[in-house]
This record gives C-alpha cells, sequence and structure tokens, in this order.
C-alpha cells in the first residue's frame, strides 16, 4: 500500500524498515563498486540464484529486504539503495511524490493472475456487476488499479466504486465471512485461492498493462551505469529461464515462501514474465496509469511520465527479446 506522506518520512524510517542485509561478493573482492539493491521475499534475489545469475559477479552485491515495494522506494528516495524492483502502480505513486526513481528496465506479464474473485455462488458475474458492491483491495496496489481501470473502461462512473482497503490476508477473510463481496487481487493468491475451490474469478486479462520495473536513483545510474547494466542483463537471462523451468523455480520459490508449490506453478506458468526493452508503447502504458489515478482522485494530479525512463539500459536486454 503506498501513502504519498510515507515517501518523505527520510532515512531513520527506511533504516527502521529494511528486513535484511545480504552481501553477494565478486569473484574480485577488491572491487570497488557495490551496488545496494532493495528486494521483497521471493523477488529479484531468489529468482537471480535459482537461475544461477549470481556467480562472477565483477561488482559486490548487497540486497536489503524490504516487506513492500512502498517502503523499498522510500530507500531509493532516501539514498540508502541504488535500484529495486516494483510494479507499475506502487511507482505511479512514487512518482507523483516525487521520488525521483528512474525507470532502467521493464518486463511485461500476462494478466490472468490479476483478477476480482468472488464466492462460488456470487451474482456478480461482470465487472459491471461490481457497481455499488464491497471491493476489497490494497490501495495503491495493482488491485486497485485494476477495479479503477475496469470501471473506467466499463463507462461506470468511478464515484461508485466501495472499496475497503485490506491487506491480502484480511481481504481473504472478508471475502470468506462476507463482510465484502469481492477481492481484487493479485498472484500468487489468484492461483491459491483457485485451487483452494468455492470461488469464481472475474478475468482481469487486457484490463491493466502488466508492467513492472527495475528502478535506480539518477545517482546510481551516473556512477554504477557498468554494474547496473549487467545486473539488468542478469535479469533479463533470469526471467527467460524461468520460462523452461517453471516446475524447477515454483517448487523453490513455494519451499521459501511456505506456500502451495502448485500454486506458484500454476502463476509462472500463465504470467509468461518476460523482459522488453523501454519503448514509447511501455511510457504510454504507464502514462495510462497516471492519467486514470489522476482521474480517480488517486493522486492529486497527472504528470508526464516520459523523463522517469532511461532507455539507455535497452541494450542489455535487447538480445532477450521474443
Amino acid at each position: 500500500m503506498m501513502h504519498l506522506g510515507q515517501l518523505r518520512r527520510g532515512l531513520l524510517v527506511v533504516v527502521a524498515l529494511v528486513a535484511t542485509t545480504i552481501c553477494t561478493a565478486p569473484t574480485d573482492a577488491a572491487s570497488p563498486v557495490v551496488l545496494n539493491v532493495g528486494d521483497q521475499k521471493g523477488g529479484s534475489q531468489a529468482l537471480m540464484s535459482a537461475a544461477g545469475e549470481l556467480a562472477d559477479l565483477p561488482y559486490r552485491l548487497e540486497w536489503s529486504e524490504f516487506a513492500a515495494a512502498a517502503p523499498l522506494l522510500e530507500a531509493l528516495n532516501a539514498g540508502a539503495i541504488d535500484t529495486g524492483y516494483v510494479g507499475d502502480a506502487p511507482f505511479t505513486f512514487a512518482a507523483a511524490a516525487g521520488v525521483p526513481a528512474r525507470v532502467i528496465a521493464a518486463v511485461r506479464q500476462r494478466q490472468e493472475g490479476l483478477a476480482i474473485v468472488v464466492p462460488a455462488n456470487s451474482p456478480i458475474r461482470t465487472f459491471g456487476d461490481l457497481k455499488g458492491r464491497r471491493i476489497g483491495t490494497g490501495k495503491g496496489s495493482i488491485g486497485h488499479y485494476l477495479v479503477i481501470s475496469a470501471f473506467d473502461r466499463a463507462g461506470i462512473d468511478l464515484q461508485t466504486i466501495n472499496l475497503v482497503y485490506l491487506t491480502p490476508a484480511d481481504a481473504k477473510a472478508a471475502l470468506s465471512g462476507g463482510s465484502i463481496d469481492a477481492w481484487s487481487t493479485w498472484e500468487p493468491y489468484t492461483a491459491m485461492l483457485e485451487l483452494e475451490g468455492g470461488r469464481r474469478v472475474v478475468d482481469g486479462q487486457g484490463i491493466t498493462n502488466g508492467l513492472s520495473y527495475q528502478v535506480a536513483s539518477p545517482g546510481a545510474i551516473a556512477d554504477k551505469h557498468a554494474a547496473l547494466e549487467d545486473y539488468v542483463r542478469r535479469h533479463a537471462r533470469a526471467r527467460l529461464w524461468v520460462l523452461d523451468h517453471a516446475d524447477e523455480y515454483a517448487t523453490a520459490w513455494a519451499a521459501l515462501m511456505n506456500l502451495p508449490a502448485a500454486a506458484a506453478k500454476l502463476w509462472f506458468e500463465r504470467a509468461q514474465i518476460r523482459p522488453v526493452a523501454i519503448d514509447d508503447v511501455v511510457v504510454a502504458d504507464q502514462q495510462h496509469v497516471v492519467d486514470l489515478y489522476a482521474k480517480a482522485g488517486v493522486i492529486k494530479t497527472s504528470f508526464p511520465v516520459e523523463g522517469a525512463f532511461d532507455r539507455s539500459f535497452n541494450t542489455a536486454v535487447a538480445v532477450h527479446q521474443p
């Protein structure tokens, strides 16, 4: 969940929110370059380690683990980390708050796993049926964006959205208990709910753009460009590795996260997450998110996003394009 005020708390708050810091040493331990990477549990470090992309680094990685994208972006704003991986929705909030995060790489995924889930016996069949219903989701999350985008596309007044802001655990309990009518959620929760049964999905495919970003601070881009470029290249290779090793990665990821391997496999297989070049289409898709959030009053005003994208790292993923 993203609050604009959170992004101005400063380094003391950032330090309190960092869960762990882990060093990955390069082959040359005397290397002066240290890349400070913000991560979430089961995120980039787990991915790149499983794919074998953390070996023989020409620089040192220091990993800081955060509970969510919002504190990670706070850390970037405070200078505590150089780079991190976040979704387009939290990035929008950070950019709106003036955080100088720059997008240096992007991935896109299919969005079957981003969906509004209802009980199996619910009368809700379409997004139009959600008008006036109680919909649980995280404020500023991709689930929040799905609801806003679905209502906007259907031409339904956004003021009719009855959102209840909840954590995933609270939303699941609320849906089971009947205190909300629907839950707008994301992976791996969607896959877990589907496998558990008793619930039905109102599909979100094609409504949102499926983008997530590697972001970096302007200082890191200026001072550590070569290390960041190598990191982006390795991350891109790791993403493509998962496409051919979904079973293997799902088993490892599920064990790390203490979640069902079947849910992880369903997520990875249908998401088809892959690196994409930062081009005019990516920038336009992000601009749409900003404009939609401004229209819905989630952020105060729209703003141009072109300047937040750095295309100088596109060569690191060019060989990985489909």
